[in-house]
């Protein structure tokens, strides 16, 4: 099952080639943030987005986040094994 999960953006790793380091659930991951790199939606350092196979998919308030996050917790094994896929997962 593909899930977006919510994660944030807590540093930049090549901000010219719009790689990010989000973390999700105590899991940093660098991801692409590169559809969301301009406009009204385009994210900086501390701002929550939903990440979906190493992409940052779109930008979400705190209180989407965290309701995303326990929506997902509920599911159990899917969200377990999405975030076990996001740890194995590496971004260059």
């Amino acid at each position: 099952m593909c899930l977006g999960i919510p994660g944030q953006i807590v540093e930049w790793v090549d901000e010219p080639r719009n790689i990010a380091k989000a973390q999700v659930s105590n899991v940093r991951r660098a991801v692409n943030v590169g559809l969301l790199a301009e406009g009204p939606d385009a994210v900086g350092i501390g701002d929550w987005v939903l990440i979906h196979v190493g992409f940052a998919m779109s930008k979400i308030d705190e209180e989407e986040a965290r309701a995303t996050r326990e929506f997902l917790e509920l599911l159990g094994d899917p969200y377990k094994e999405e975030l076990a896929e996001l740890r194995e997962s590496a971004i260059e």
